[in-house]
């Protein structure tokens, strides 16, 4: 081996990190991800760890990962497969090296593959590498554990403690791979555990150690990578997960409308985050209430916007079925009000850690009667911040609920994000009553361009109205059953979300002569983008149309739909958004392609079956 290594530059690279579920993965490819956007590297991650709340050690059910896809330029998925597996345990690397490329790196902790260790993980042999077919010059086989004891034997810390260490010297060790400012990294770490500075700089020491032996060793690889940063915009830049971006999107969004956030919420995974987030921004005149259930947190909310807050609720697909019928009050009061579905994996509870888009024909017909919401769609962690802002806008322009649809591939996951300048976002202006209606204000005026109704904060003098779950009549406000009102109002509110103006759907790639054109929605824009991309490398011509708004649909979209001899739907749920556009779009029959795996999809698979049916 040379005194230095080869430094080899790269376009992407992709690292997946992997342990048992207190092996602090989450964590170590957090500070990963996070160092790599801070020096202008686009990432995209993905974390995939189990629903059990602390699996036996060493188990196969009990490995979480992470997995982070870092390039110079925009970096669209979390990636196939990894060129760098670190695998903290027997189990780790027995689950996730289908995850790895054949010519991948893998790290492991040798520490941790003794024969109890092998027996848990199902190894017939001791030989483990071989059982598997890796090749060992491929590996960087190091005693891991006892090197962090070692570095740590004069802290003071007890065995436990030393042990929670152990994924500080992998990612030490990754960092040096990837030529990664280790300042970088101490500087997270100091201000994480900013209150517990001891933890920090014990942190500090094992990062450093892997970080040193990765130098000394050359860690049996020839060559380190470094991934330089293209097409940089200058501005302030941060590591940003889904959740928090919807977060600060409704923090935004609040500032801009003047008005006071109101979140009742109720926990459930993937969503709480939204909860945690909204919580420790009480300085910006947040108010968030932990309620005692799904509908009582959706019903808070209402009242909150009865009252002239800006009010939100936040779940998952479990807690929509339980708050659709305060959801309704808001629908039949048209009072604004945001809600979050971060969707999971279903029916009932279904895959609670695990990502799928099978809520959508819950989102816009969920609800006893007519019932019309305006649904919305994110299409990545940042657009998170973009998308709730939009609900927030649309809710109190035009007193309406609206439905934000992310979910927890989107909403863990993560991205490089440019912070925006709160001037430049779009204005947002509440479709208040106006001061000419005193004592003439019935609750259902409404705008005759927008039918929005006059939304009257209470407490106004001459403002004095009544809402409730009961159909009122559209004139006085007064309780009516007359059947002639209730189907007048039921076309207005219909009539009313319709009327929404929202963007047309872009089409992307080859738009004026492809030979297939890819549609889909939400979260899955990142590795349809990528198919289609790489299946015009290949000399095919194809299109790309995502939606983010469901319901209203874009004017364009039937002319974009029918424009095309082939049309494939790709969605993670079993067609629920091809059967809604057949309906929309008169003589719409699409090819579909469909999983329901709990998994994001994988663009190799895409370019294959988007390419049969290309050729079929």
């Amino acid at each position: 081996m040379t005194e230095e290594l080869e430094v080899k530059e790269l376009d992407n690279v992709v690292v997946r990190f992997s342990g048992d579920s207190g092996d602090g993965m989450q964590l170590a490819g957090n500070i990963f991800s996070t160092v790599s956007a801070t020096i202008g590297n686009g990432i995209s991650t993905f974390p995939d760890y189990p629903a059990d709340i602390r699996a036996p050690q060493g188990s196969l059910t009990g490995v979480s990962g992470f997995q982070v896809h870092i390039g110079g330029g925009k970096v669209y998925t979390p990636g196939d497969k990894c060129d760098v597996l670190v695998a903290m345990n027997a189990a780790a690397l027995k689950t996730q090296y289908k995850f790895a490329k054949p010519q991948a790196t893998i790290i492991i902790d040798t520490d941790s593959f003794g024969q109890k260790d092998l027996e848990k993980a199902q190894f017939k042999t001791e030989d483990y590498l071989s059982e598997m077919g890796i090749d060992a010059d491929r590996v960087v086989a190091c005693p891991i554990t006892k090197m962090v004891k070692d570095c740590l034997a004069d802290s003071g810390m007890d065995n436990k403690s030393v042990l929670k260490c152990r994924n500080m010297f992998a990612l030490g060790l990754v960092c040096w791979l990837f030529n990664r400012d280790i300042h970088l990294v101490e500087n997270f770490l100091r201000d994480k555990f900013a209150k517990k500075p001891i933890i920090a700089e014990n942190n500090i020491k094992v990062v450093n150690a892997g970080f040193d032996y990765g130098h000394n060793v050359h860690a049996s690889v020839p060559a380190t990578y470094r991934i330089e940063s293209k097409d940089k915009v200058k501005g302030r830049y941060m590591d940003i997960t889904g959740n928090k971006a919807t977060a600060y999107g409704l923090i935004a969004a609040a500032e801009k409308a003047g008005m006071r956030l109101f979140l009742g919420s109720y926990p459930i995974t993937p969503a709480t985050d939204i909860l945690h987030e909204l919580a420790k921004h009480k300085s910006c005149g947040v108010v968030t209430v932990q309620c005692e259930d799904e509908i009582s947190g959706c019903a808070s909310a209402v009242g909150a916007s009865f009252a002239g807050a800006l009010a939100a609720t936040s779940t998952s697909g479990p807690g929509v079925c339980l708050k659709s019928e305060a959801m309704n009050l808001a629908i039949i009061d048209e009072l604004p009000l945001v809600i979050i579905d971060v969707q999971r994996g279903g029916p009932s509870t279904g895959l609670p850690t695990k990502s799928e888009q099978t809520d959508l024909l819950q989102a816009l017909y969920g609800r006893n009667g007519e019932s019309p919401m305006p649904v919305i769609a994110a299409t990545s962690p940042t657009n998170c911040f973009d998308a709730v802002y939009s609900a927030a806008k649309i809710a109190v322009e035009h007193t309406t609920p609206v439905i934000l649809l992310t979910d927890a591939f989107v909403a863990n996951g993560s991205a490089a994000w440019k912070l925006p300048e709160i001037n430049e976002l779009p204005e947002i202006k509440p479709h208040y009553a106006t001061p000419d209606m005193k004592d003439g204000y019935t609750p259902y005026k409404r705008d005759a361009e927008t039918l929005a109704r006059y939304w009257a904060v209470p407490g106004q003098e001459g403002f004095g109205h009544i809402l409730g779950g009961l159909e009122k009549d559209g004139d006085t406000g007064a309780i009516s059953t007359d059947p002639e009102n209730h189907d007048k109002m039921c076309r207005i509110r219909a009539e009313k979300v319709a009327l929404i103006p929202v963007p047309d759907v872009e089409v992307h790639g080859d738009k004026d002569d492809a030979e297939l054109l890819i549609v889909g929605f939400g979260g899955t824009y990142g590795h349809l983008y990528s198919a289609m991309e790489e299946m015009r490398k290949a000399g095919n011509k194809v299109a790309l149309a995502h939606f983010s708004y469901i319901n209203p649909l874009p004017k364009n979209t039937a002319a974009v739909l029918t424009k095309y001899k082939k049309v494939v739907v790709a969605e993670q749920n079993l067609g629920q958004f091809a059967g809604y556009l057949r309906m929309k779009i008169d003589g719409f029959v699409p090819y579909q392609f469909n999983q329901v795996k709990g998994q994001p999809f994988v663009v190799e698979e895409l370019v294959e079956e988007f390419t049969k049916i290309i050729k079929s």
